[in-house]
């Protein structure tokens, strides 16, 4: 899988495709979506698409489509050749969501959890795929948080289509097995030829498979760390492993922020002095929201 899009900058967003065959135009297809790598503490999470005729679900099983974790990396990546080598009757889809997208993301001022990016993730698959004019009618989904909501939001989106979100999909339906492999594929080149840019040298370096409770990882986060500026872009620093070696292991900082919170109250936890100054003719209606001050938006006075 040619991944020199994503090699290009490892800090943003990137989708990996296919072409979308001619018959998945103009008859009607199914569509499976499922992720790999949403637990590891180290590397990209991957959602994957893969699409066919709806007459072609024997073409799939034949193939032999499994769960990507029930595979070998050697059998996933037989799979992903024999989907590649259908590519008259098979599409496929993947968005790379690499540590640092995933951090950010978290840890914004606004909260943005992992079921939410992944739930958009997904969605931004389905909308990209029926962009290219694919004759998506039906869509099975590897549940992520309570199938029923899921479900329910994604019919609300697609009302248009038929919409199952089940768990264990992967392992249910093929097109959703040939989504799983496909994102499984991708995470696991990445991860394999991850280059990092803080100059770390790679030769015999091990790092597990980048699950919090894996001993190589762990040892790995903890001789990568710096004490001062943290991990490295392979990191997801959102992740409370992370968190938690920082505490332990880094340099300690204090923040001015905290001892000025801490001189506007007295010991017994009285309100700041700076309230006993308020203005007498201060109107709470002139209060600008928290969502412009959050923003930094300033009111435009002069054109």
């Amino acid at each position: 899988m040619d991944q020199s899009k994503f090699e290009a900058d490892r800090t943003k967003k990137c989708i990996l495709e296919s072409e979308a065959p001619e018959c998945t135009k103009s008859e009607p297809c199914w569509l499976g979506i499922d992720e790999a790598g949403r637990g590891p503490v180290l590397g990209p999470m991957v959602y994957g698409t893969c699409y066919s005729p709806l007459t072609s679900g024997d073409l799939l099983k034949e193939m032999g489509l499994a769960d990507s974790k029930t595979l070998s990396e050697e059998q996933r990546e037989s799979m992903f050749e024999k989907i590649h080598e259908a590519s008259d009757k098979v599409g496929w889809m993947v968005e790379i969501l690499p540590p640092t997208y995933i951090s950010n993301s978290m840890l914004r001022r606004i909260k943005y959890n992992l079921n939410a990016l992944s739930h958009d993730s997904a969605i931004g698959l389905i909308e990209k795929v029926l962009a290219k004019g694919v004759n998506v009618q039906e869509i099975y989904v590897d549940t992520v948080g309570d199938p029923m909501k899921y479900q329910n939001k994604l019919k609300g989106l697609f009302p248009n289509i038929s919409i199952t979100v089940a768990k264990k999909a992967d392992a249910t339906y093929p097109v959703v097995s040939g989504a799983s492999i496909c994102a499984k594929v991708a995470r696991d080149y990445s991860v394999k030829n991850w280059i990092f840019a803080e100059g770390i040298d790679t030769e015999g370096l091990v790092y597990g498979s980048g699950y919090p409770s894996d001993p190589n990882t762990k040892k790995f986060m903890s001789s990568s760390l710096d004490k001062v500026f943290g991990f490295t872009q392979f990191v997801r620093f959102s992740w409370s492993t992370a968190a938690l070696i920082i505490e332990k292991e880094g340099v300690q900082v204090r923040w001015e922020d905290d001892d000025d919170e801490e001189e506007n109250k007295d010991a017994k936890g009285s309100a700041s002095l700076l309230t006993f100054f308020k203005r007498s003719d201060d109107d709470p209606k002139l209060h600008r929201h928290q969502y412009f001050t959050d923003r930094c938006l300033t009111s435009l006075t002069n054109l």
